[in-house]
């Protein structure tokens, strides 16, 4: 259902036709007709440069501010038990709306334009990525996309082939790699330039971090039920924040490593459980990676999926619309042809 009167930044390309190609090469055979950006289509004619690789030169500051942070909310799993009812589910709150600005956000809606928000949902989506903190929309998007273009590559700003500290964490502590930079700057960005609530966001994202993500989440429980601002600031701010950057990084760093790989075997990423659940739906990575269109990024919905749920709440609500998704002709056909034999449905 669509509300006719809710009007939104028009930033949709062209629709285009093209034959998805897997990292092995080969063609997939599959064409896809739907309004979508080739920026998140696998690019196998990227070639990593030959000799050896630049040295890593590590971002000290980042690296002080990670271990303080999680020393942080360390302390805040210490003093849980001193926080009231109300605060633990102000946190899980805040944890949902911060996961939801991820998910449903920078990821689903900016990075692969999988469905379409009207100007409030995207208003709400931006105070999320703003709760989570990690980067703003634009640089989340721009990122998100090479790691999808050169997967697994020296461009991949996460390459899991680096391990598993580097995709989870480490490349936050070190300098990108220059093909990372140089692809990124290179991508086609122009629908994300011409929604002004990115571009809002991007303008005023520091101080947006300052208010979402520390001081919204320590003040409101002081101020509606007297929680101390001690308790405020280290359960549902630091330890919270915790939380949901490791639930994300998880994506680029378990579900790269461990799970099966029913629709693509020639590809790193996994179907793990764990992940889709901490991440609220993510976990279906194998899935996500070869259908990268589909707005739930899973078969099977709501299953284990809040973040598909939300956004088909959403439509039902005529705030979101046009959700794209992958046949199910297509992803069986897929998952026979290029699977690991592991697929079920259901």
């Amino acid at each position: 259902m669509r509300l006719p009167q809710i009007t939104c930044i028009p930033y949709e390309l062209p629709k285009m036709t093209e034959t998805k190609t897997n990292p092995s090469g080969q063609s997939n055979g599959e064409v896809v007709g739907v309004s979508s950006t080739v920026e998140d289509v696998f690019d196998d004619t990227y070639k990593e440069k030959e000799g050896p690789k630049p040295p890593r030169k590590i971002v000290w500051i980042n690296v002080v501010l990670m271990t303080l942070l999680h020393i942080g909310a360390l302390y805040g799993v210490i003093i849980l038990p001193s926080a009231s009812v109300l605060t633990l589910g102000w946190s899980v709150v805040c944890f949902l709306i911060s996961a939801l600005g991820v998910t449903a956000g920078a990821h689903r809606l900016w990075s692969h334009r999988s469905y379409k928000a009207s100007l409030p949902l995207r208003v709400f989506l931006a105070v999320g990525n703003s709760m989570a903190f990690q980067n703003d929309i634009f640089e989340w998007a721009r990122d998100h996309r090479v790691h999808h273009k050169y997967s697994e590559t020296d461009a991949d700003p996460h390459n899991a082939v680096r391990g598993f500290f580097f995709a989870h964490i480490g490349w936050l502590l070190v300098r990108k790699h220059p093909d990372v930079i140089e692809k990124g700057r290179r991508l086609e960005l122009n629908d994300l330039k011409a929604d002004k609530v990115v571009m809002f966001q991007r303008k005023y994202y520091r101080l947006s971090v300052l208010v979402m993500c520390f001081l919204v989440p320590m003040l409101v429980p002081w101020y509606l039920w007297g929680e101390s601002l001690w308790v405020g600031y280290f359960v549902p701010g630091l330890l919270r924040y915790t939380i949901v950057l490791n639930a994300t990084w998880l994506v680029n760093s378990a579900a790269h490593m461990w799970g099966n790989r029913p629709y693509d075997q020639s590809i790193n990423p996994r179907e793990n459980k764990f992940v889709t659940f901490s991440a609220i739906g993510e976990g279906f990575h194998n899935y996500h990676h070869t259908f990268p269109y589909d707005y739930s990024t899973s078969e099977f919905g709501c299953k284990l999926n809040l973040t598909t749920c939300f956004i088909d709440l959403m439509c039902f609500l005529g705030l979101a619309w046009d959700r794209k998704k992958a046949s199910r002709e297509l992803i069986l056909a897929r998952a026979q042809r290029t699977g690991d034999g592991s697929h079920r449905s259901g």
